[in-house]
């Protein structure tokens, strides 16, 4: 069992779904993460549900674009999940649907000292193992920003236009997946200085601790390939 597991008192960790996009690259009228997959559930579901069976997860909030909040309360009910803390509304841009969840996470859930975390997930992802979620936990108790990646394999062209600019080398870059994971005062340090900032220049949260603030160095967990991101209608059937 690891040490900093929620229910040890030592640290409270907060999974936040990112449920708030219209997944258009999906195509028809239902966002992508409330579709099917194989087995007859939702992405969303899934994604939950990894987080729920997770014994070092405490609460976990989901992130919905306003016209689904009732539908994922409908799935809280219908699937008895326990962890489900918090159904947020989502902003317009990532950033703004994970600082609406720092924002609902500033006070402390509990009357004692234990240090909260923040998970960040794309519900696009429903195949995080609790191998990884695992990892990330151990990993939270020695730094306070961390994010997973998994090396790249294929050749990396820097293009111009339409023609190869240069090929780097691919032992230096890894790809982002998520969950990625920081110490609450840490992101919201980080989203303090880039709201101040007024241009909000980042695709992902670890962007957002990474170019606002440089000095907290972000570890990396090994992600999986299984750990793929649902993004088009081909990508339903898996």
């Amino acid at each position: 069992m690891h040490a900093n597991l929620g229910k040890s008192g030592l640290m409270k960790h907060i999974a936040v779904i990112l449920a708030g996009g219209t997944g258009s690259r999906v195509g028809g009228q239902t966002p992508k993460q409330l579709m099917p997959l194989g087995d007859g559930r939702s992405i969303l579901e899934h994604s939950v549900e990894t987080f729920e069976a997770a014994p070092c997860i405490e609460k976990i909030c989901i992130v919905m674009h306003a016209d689904w909040i009732a539908e994922a309360q409908r799935m809280c009910l219908q699937n008895g999940w326990q962890k489900v803390a918090k159904i947020i509304e989502g902003g317009h841009e990532r950033w703004e649907s994970s600082w609406k969840a720092i924002e609902a996470f500033q006070s402390p859930m509990t009357n004692d000292q234990s240090p909260i975390t923040l998970w960040f997930h794309d519900a696009a992802r429903p195949f995080v193992s609790q191998r990884i979620l695992a990892d990330v936990a151990e990993a939270l108790q020695e730094h306070k920003a961390v994010t997973v990646a998994v090396p790249v394999t294929d050749t990396i062209y820097k293009v111009k236009g339409l023609q190869v600019e240069s090929i780097p080398s691919r032992a230096e870059y890894m790809r982002a997946q998520t969950p990625q994971a920081f110490h609450l005062e840490t992101i919201q340090t980080a989203f303090d200085r880039a709201l101040a900032s007024g241009d909000i220049l980042a695709t992902d949260d670890a962007g957002i601790v990474h170019k606002y603030m440089p000095e907290e160095p972000i570890f990396i967990v090994t992600g999986e390939e299984a750990n793929k991101k649902i993004t088009y209608k081909e990508d339903l059937n898996t």
